[in-house]
């Protein structure tokens, strides 16, 4: 048996689990969108670009639904 309390224990994992995918979201995004060159486009977008902000948004409200989920659940 650890000295740490279930409710503690639950909000840690649940603030690592937020930070971590929050800043594996970034991560992901600023690879796919910086280093690739489809977060900026020169006089028109192409379809890298569509795809890049899709994928950026789709993932963000996931990932805050996810997080929602997570948040409001007892455990």
């Amino acid at each position: 048996m650890s000295g740490m309390e279930q409710d503690a224990r639950d909000l840690l994992y649940k603030t690592l689990m937020t930070v971590s995918i929050g800043a594996l979201w970034m991560l992901l995004n600023m690879t796919i969108g910086l280093y690739a060159g489809w977060f900026f486009f020169d006089e028109t977008p192409k379809a890298g670009n569509y795809i890049c902000y899709i994928f950026a948004l789709g993932s963000f409200i996931w990932m805050i639904r996810y997080f929602y989920k997570m948040w409001s659940s007892k455990s």
